[in-house]
């Protein structure tokens, strides 16, 4: 167990002497022999590859798997360059934990880290909701003179993340909301984040749609969820800086706007308006964005009416590589 009172030094040696003992091997010298021990890990390509594996297996997630605890005791440590790279195991937790989940199965392990996670961003908000300040064109704003100038009055609030319940364990009714706010966590720290995780992001996010038309519901691999909006939103945030606010304009781009895609046709075959608006939306802003940069997305089919549940296929195919 690492103590949130020890130096931030001493946390960090402990987790990664304690990883070590979890993995049953020495971790590589860039790491282990570090002045910074959670940054060394967050960037180490192979190291983080090596913990997602084991978070893959399909014995991960049970009470006594010994990567998840280390998780969960890593991201109790209190510091934030841990909490960070723990932090960078979201999409991962959450791509493995929600089918499983779905099939109803126990996995205590995985929840255990969620459930952290939640409870330290519950903590943070105090009780108030995520909210932002919406312009209203209704009103005249402040650099407006003479008589139309603005008189004061309340501002239009729009609530991004609405007020956290405390939660002692994952009901089936509190799923979405619980793994959403870690998907939140994450986004707030996205940037941060290395290429790779980004990309792990996507591709669950692609296999969560599912299938896109009904013909191929017998292929299926058992990646396909419910995505109610407690995980589109702040999925498609995620996905909104893999596609316009990251330098990794090669892969990450390219896995980003096909998960974008898939979840548009998944929206559009469960009728969802909300969803289709949102992932309209985000592709379209990307390819005016692409236009800004003469890269010229093949986005046409969004001007087209929306695919039936036949044609969803067809229509929404990822367009060529923009090398």
């Amino acid at each position: 167990m690492i103590s949130e009172w020890e130096s931030p030094i001493s946390r960090a040696q402990k987790a990664i002497l304690s990883l070590s003992d979890v993995l049953g091997r020495p971790l590589p010298e860039s790491v282990a022999y570090s002045e910074n021990h959670a940054l060394r890990l967050l960037h180490d390509a192979e190291l983080c590859d090596e913990i997602s594996a084991r978070l893959r297996l399909p014995s991960s997630g049970a009470g006594d798997d010994t990567v998840c605890r280390w998780l969960y005791d890593t991201f109790h440590s209190m510091d934030p360059a841990l909490q960070l790279a723990v932090l960078r195991f979201v999409p991962t937790i959450a791509g493995v934990y929600l089918p499983r989940a779905a099939a109803r199965r126990p996995l205590p392990g995985y929840e255990a880290v969620l459930l952290a996670l939640y409870a330290h961003e519950t903590t943070a908000r105090g009780d108030q909701p995520v909210t932002v300040t919406v312009p209203d064109l209704c009103r005249p704003s402040v650099y407006h003179e003479g008589a139309g100038a603005a008189t004061g009055g309340e501002l239009a609030v729009g609530v991004i993340s609405p007020t956290l319940e405390p939660h002692g364990a994952v009901r089936a009714t509190k799923r979405a909301r619980i793994v959403g706010v870690a998907l939140e966590m994450y986004c707030s720290k996205v940037c941060l984040m290395p290429a790779r995780s980004k990309v792990d992001f996507c591709e669950f996010c692609l296999a969560w749609a599912g299938p896109t038309s009904a013909r191929d519901e017998a292929a299926k691999e058992g990646g396909r969820i419910p995505l109610p909006w407690e995980l589109i939103q702040p999925s498609l945030r995620i996905l909104g800086h893999c596609l316009m606010g990251t330098s990794d304009a090669g892969e990450v781009q390219d896995k980003a706007a096909a998960a974008v895609r898939g979840l548009l046709a998944r929206a559009t075959l469960d009728v969802d308006t909300r969803a289709i608006l949102a992932t309209r939306s985000l592709l379209r802003a990307w390819e005016m964005a692409a236009c800004s940069t003469k890269r010229w997305p093949d986005l046409d089919f969004l001007l087209e009416d929306p695919p039936s549940e036949g044609d969803a296929t067809r229509e929404l195919l990822p367009s060529p590589s923009l090398a």
